[in-house]
């Protein structure tokens, strides 16, 4: 889901529904119905990501207390691999700051166009131009750093 909304991406939908519905006389037409309904997931997202943070803490500290629990049967090989370069990326993706973050997720996760994006975001066209490509640089930043470090 967008953003990183992940298991909770239901509930985010919903309440971005309800939320919706709730301010749909304040849809003014400037952007497409689809752009504005966006915004407001993206919003959701945002406010989910604030709730979880005060969460991830506690979930690493349990994990770390009971590490036996992370992996309970040893699958494929592709399998593992595939979900160590998830992880990596997601690690990645967490490291960026928020701004980069969202308009990598709207421009290659939600697959949005550069104009969609600019509705999404509410930011102005070059500033999605230029986040986007500064986003991606310090994303491979990150991911060569990240394989250098696990080999």
């Amino acid at each position: 889901m967008l953003l990183g909304a992940g298991s909770d991406s239901e509930d985010v939908t919903q309440e971005a529904f309800v939320k919706a519905y709730r301010k749909l006389s304040r849809y003014r037409g400037e952007s497409s119905f689809r752009s504005w309904l966006l915004a407001i997931v993206a919003n959701e997202t945002r406010n989910l990501h604030r709730s979880r943070g005060r969460r991830d803490g506690l979930v690493l500290r349990a994990a770390a207390a009971d590490p036996a629990s992370e992996i309970a049967e040893d699958g494929a090989v592709g399998a593992v691999l595939a979900g160590e370069r998830r992880a990596a990326l997601v690690r990645a993706l967490r490291q960026l700051p928020v701004r980069d973050r969202e308009v990598i997720v709207c421009r290659f996760f939600l697959d949005l166009s550069e104009e969609e994006t600019v509705a999404a975001l509410g930011w102005p066209r070059g500033t999605v131009k230029s986040r986007t490509s500064r986003a991606l640089a310090k994303l491979r930043g990150l991911l060569d750093r990240e394989e250098v470090r696990h080999g």
